[in-house]
């Protein structure tokens, strides 16, 4: 799937949820974007016991997750940069 379709998915999601609870598990930023409460999902292996646990999302530790989705990596500058677009845009979109 291409960032655009990525896109349309997000604004649509972001329309049904006027009128619907949609909860949403996705590896694509483009759609994240549109979330209004972001989560990430943790788990915890200690070797014995697998552990998971849920983190809400918020300002920057959103746009850092949001990078990462997007790069792969912990600290990029440019995928903060985009992430932070991103974020913008859905606002845009969905206002």
């Amino acid at each position: 799937m291409g960032g655009a379709s990525a896109i349309e998915i997000g604004r649509r999601l972001a329309r049904l949820s006027e009128s619907a609870q949609v909860i949403v598990v996705t590896h694509l930023a483009q759609v994240a974007a549109f979330a209004n409460n972001h989560l990430r999902v943790l788990k915890d292996d200690d070797g014995a016991v697998t552990a998971s646990s849920v983190q809400q999302l918020e300002g920057e530790d959103r746009v850092a997750e949001m990078a990462r989705l997007l790069s792969g990596l912990q600290d990029s500058e440019s995928a903060l940069a985009h992430a932070k677009e991103l974020i913008d845009t859905a606002r845009s979109l969905h206002s």
